[in-house]
């Protein structure tokens, strides 16, 4: 409590300039944040770069919490290759295996079936209603490397949105508060 009270405190003896210094520079940092994702998009070509591994789907590869790095180029799709894919209706993209490719003579197009590590079968049941092979369009990009266990912090914070809100207040509090 004794805490609450000296922040509250140091948040009335601010003055306008500091208080409107300290609103730039967390703007600053917001700013920064999104142009270094930006720049990363661009440097990938990948509409995500960094995803969490959500599922066990991938053990014992990738296990609930891994962060993945994704890329992803011209280079044609082959099996065995991790990918990072969306299916239309679902906002969560998934990371799987590709099991088996199917090119198209007549456009040279790349469809592929996928399928978790962990999982007894592919993963035309996960696809949309009718829907028999991902399309170039689905893909989001490929594993190119990992962190292991860095994205829980990102699970907490989406299973349990309280801590985020108490996180980003004490952040913005932080940045609010000091001095400097």
């Amino acid at each position: 409590m004794e805490w609450i009270r000296e922040s509250v405190e140091s948040i009335r003896s601010i003055r306008i300039r500091q208080v409107l210094t300290q609103a730039v520079s967390l703007g600053m940092i917001v700013t920064s944040a999104l142009i270094i994702w930006k720049g990363l998009m661009c440097v990938t070509g990948s509409e995500s770069p960094v995803v969490v591994v959500l599922s066990g789907s991938m053990e014992p590869g990738f296990k609930r919490g891994d962060i993945l790095f994704l890329h992803m180029n011209k280079d044609p799709i082959r099996a065995g290759e991790i990918v990072v894919f969306h299916i239309d209706g679902r906002e969560i993209p998934i990371v799987h295996r590709v099991i088996k490719v199917h090119e198209r003579k007549d456009t040279g197009e790349v469809d592929v079936l996928t399928k978790g590590d962990n999982n007894f079968g592919d993963d035309r049941l996960l696809y949309a209603h009718g829907q028999l092979w991902l399309h170039q369009h689905h893909i989001m990009g490929r594993a190119v490397g990992f962190l292991p266990y860095i994205g829980w912090v990102t699970i907490i914070m989406t299973e349990n949105p309280i801590v985020k809100y108490v996180l980003i207040g004490a952040l913005g509090l932080l940045v609010i508060t000091s001095k400097e």
